[in-house]
């Protein structure tokens, strides 16, 4: 029996794990603990169902609630940031991190100090503190599984491959609702329009962040701190179908491509079951059906988060973790009504201008507290950049 935690269960990856997990063979995982927010009758729920040994909520006014949806249930309860990382320090065989945004940094990081594998869903972890996230795995015999689409699907086609052989890594993004929209009418885009993705049903912060491409710029960093590539050698392609998830371009010039349905349980699935495979209840592709698969080169003067991207990665250091704050801030005014949406990515870039004259930007990050304060001072930066400041 293998033992499990999921952070951010309430979530879309975290109901997807979910899914797999209950459908698992009686007796196959046993649950060591569920964190969720505020939607605790669905966290509750969840607990009972895998018979989880603790509950957590982030938030700790909805502690009462949380205690009484599990009375009598044997599920231990807590709340809070310390209480999630404390969760993390529970031993598990595997931990899936599908916390969003900064948050699940920590209790990602002190799950790897355990050395367990932990199925990574949360991209800002690898963009805010890549070195120290995959230091922290070295260091302590931990495996790191990427459960993004685009990067699981790098990882299985570079399972036997020489990683000195890779020419280009090619990672494809949906173009999102905004594809085909104009700088003009982008400026007036609302948030109801930013949210209705066309192909993946996802959470509200990642539906915006792939409308703005600033999904796909965090992905080109992760894919950077992830596989140890040259970013000369990363690419992006617009594919509307989402079903070829990424490519990797070998020396002798061939491709090999990674295809599957628009479900992320494809890229949890066999993080979970690695380093076997095992059978996923997803869409089988019918590829004459799907007929056609067409792709075009993202337009960056319309998504200039992948022009920051790149910059970051050029600059390498603390930069990824002050374009990940100022994003997040930029994310909050843009769903709050105080900025229009074409503002997000000039709000991330003027922060970074500003945050690139600190003289530890060059480094590396050294400790989690340090990453912290950078993040921390980039989120007050960009507050007051968005507020005129």
């Amino acid at each position: 029996m293998r033992s499990l935690s999921i952070f951010g269960a309430t979530g879309s990856i975290g109901e997807s794990t979910y899914d797999l997990v209950r459908r698992a063979e009686e007796g196959a995982y046993r649950t060591v603990a569920l964190t969720g927010g505020r939607n605790i009758d669905r966290l509750a729920e969840m607990a009972r169902a895998l018979r989880a040994e603790l509950a957590v909520t982030a938030y700790e006014d909805c502690l009462p609630a949380l205690r009484e949806a599990l009375a009598g249930s044997g599920v231990e309860v807590a709340a809070g940031a310390q209480a999630i990382a404390e969760a993390a320090d529970r031993p598990a065989d595997w931990t899936m991190s599908a916390i969003v945004g900064a948050a699940g940094l920590v209790p990602g990081l002190r799950a790897l100090q355990n050395g367990a594998t932990l199925a990574l869903a949360n991209k800002e972890s690898l963009v805010t503190a890549g070195p120290l996230l995959m230091g922290t795995a070295r260091a302590n015999s931990a495996t790191v599984l990427p459960v993004d689409s685009e990067h699981s699907a790098i990882f299985q086609a570079l399972t036997g491959e020489d990683p000195s052989c890779v020419e280009r890594i090619i990672i494809t993004a949906s173009g999102g609702p905004f594809r085909d929209w104009s700088v003009e009418r982008m400026a007036g885009a609302t948030l109801a329009e930013a949210v209705a993705h066309p192909n993946w049903a996802m959470g509200q912060r990642i539906s915006i962040d792939s409308a703005s491409m600033f999904n796909k710029a965090l992905e080109i960093i992760e894919t950077r701190e992830f596989f140890d590539i040259d970013p000369s050698r990363i690419e992006v392609l617009v594919h509307p179908q989402s079903i070829v998830h990424a490519l990797v371009g070998f020396c002798d010039g061939g491709i090999m491509a990674h295809l599957g349905p628009a479900d992320m349980r494809h890229a949890i699935g066999y993080a979970l079951h690695w380093p076997d495979r095992g059978a996923v209840p997803v869409e089988r592709l019918d590829l004459a059906k799907i007929s056609t698969l067409s792709f075009q080169a993202p337009d960056e003067e319309r998504f200039p988060a992948l022009r920051l991207a790149r910059e970051v990665m050029e600059a390498r250091g603390m930069h990824g973790a002050a374009f990940n704050a100022a994003k997040e801030i930029a994310l909050d005014h843009f769903i709050d009504g105080r900025i229009p949406f074409p503002r997000m990515a000039a709000l991330v870039e003027e922060t970074l201008t500003r945050m690139s004259a600190r003289p530890d930007m060059a480094r590396a990050p050294s400790s989690l507290d340090h990453v912290l304060e950078v993040d921390a001072e980039a989120r007050r930066l960009a507050a007051a950049i968005a507020e005129g400041a």
